[in-house]
């Protein structure tokens, strides 16, 4: 079978039935499938393929992103980070089945097998320089309905300027789209250093006119926890609902700080 690999040596137990678990033991478990998922890149994500063109991406994110066209209906979707174009692929593909939408994606480097379709455009620079926040801002002009993907550098400081510059460039009720928010230990990669999580915090605590968006987490597993952030068609505060999980991780990350028992994960 192409990309199988051994099993893990320690299996993952399950010692309750699904629907008796506590909601600590369920995070527990999602964590637990979360980083044997993330981890064995080359048989799982890392292995996976849209009309033959890689996407690094977890597929329930993909399955996300085509129920958020659907509602949307985007007339233009801005993605950063095209790295070898699967998921440009797939947005235009879906954009097919609806009809509608173009795709433009941003990335530093030029690649010259990058898949080629029509919705498609590709754009080579940095996606916080001026040279292409201006084409990026042309093309929006006029724009009805703009979604945001924000997927190239995964340090705090460039994701914060990402979302800083692209955030008011999304149309209310569409999306701006923060993704791999599961780095620095949420619950993946925990030695990364602030990253996307990190950005997202910070910005929800001076921006209130996008709230998380907690329905596109409802497969468990996801690579961009709370980073579905749709805006509101009015400013009326951007935090998640208290009590939930995604709210603790909201609070944890606004104080700057971590819990004792391990990390988090929706």
């Amino acid at each position: 079978m192409i990309g199988a690999g051994p099993f893990a040596e320690e299996p993952i137990i399950l010692r309750v039935e699904g629907r008796d678990m506590s909601p600590a033991d369920t995070s527990s478990l999602v964590d637990q499938f979360h980083r044997l998922y993330y981890d064995r890149r080359e048989q799982t994500w890392g292995n996976t393929f849209w009309l033959g063109h890689h996407v690094l991406k977890c597929p329930l994110d993909l399955w996300s992103y085509q129920e958020i066209l659907h509602d949307v209906r985007p007339e233009l979707i801005i993605e950063t980070g095209t790295y070898q174009g699967g998921s440009a692929l797939f947005l235009a593909s879906i954009c097919d089945l609806l009809g509608q939408g173009k795709v433009l994606t941003i990335d530093v480097d030029r690649r010259e097998d990058r898949p080629r379709h029509p919705r498609i455009t590709y754009l080579t620079g940095s996606s916080t320089s001026n040279a292409i926040l201006r084409q990026v801002r042309r093309r929006v002009k006029g724009t009805s309905r703009v979604l945001v993907i924000l997927d190239s550098g995964h340090a705090k400081d460039h994701v914060l300027a990402e979302m800083n510059a692209y955030a008011p460039l999304v149309t209310p009720s569409s999306y701006l789209v923060v993704e791999d928010t599961n780095l620095n230990g949420h619950p993946v990669e925990s030695d990364h250093g602030p990253g996307p999580a990190e950005a997202v915090a910070e910005f929800l605590e001076r921006n209130d006119a996008f709230v998380q968006d907690e329905r596109r987490e409802k497969f468990l597993l996801t690579f961009n926890p709370g980073g579905y952030l749709e805006k509101r068609e009015t400013a009326t505060g951007s935090a998640p609902r208290s009590g939930t999980l995604r709210a603790r991780l909201w609070r944890r990350l606004r104080i700057g700080g971590r819990v004792a028992d391990g990390p988090f994960s929706a």
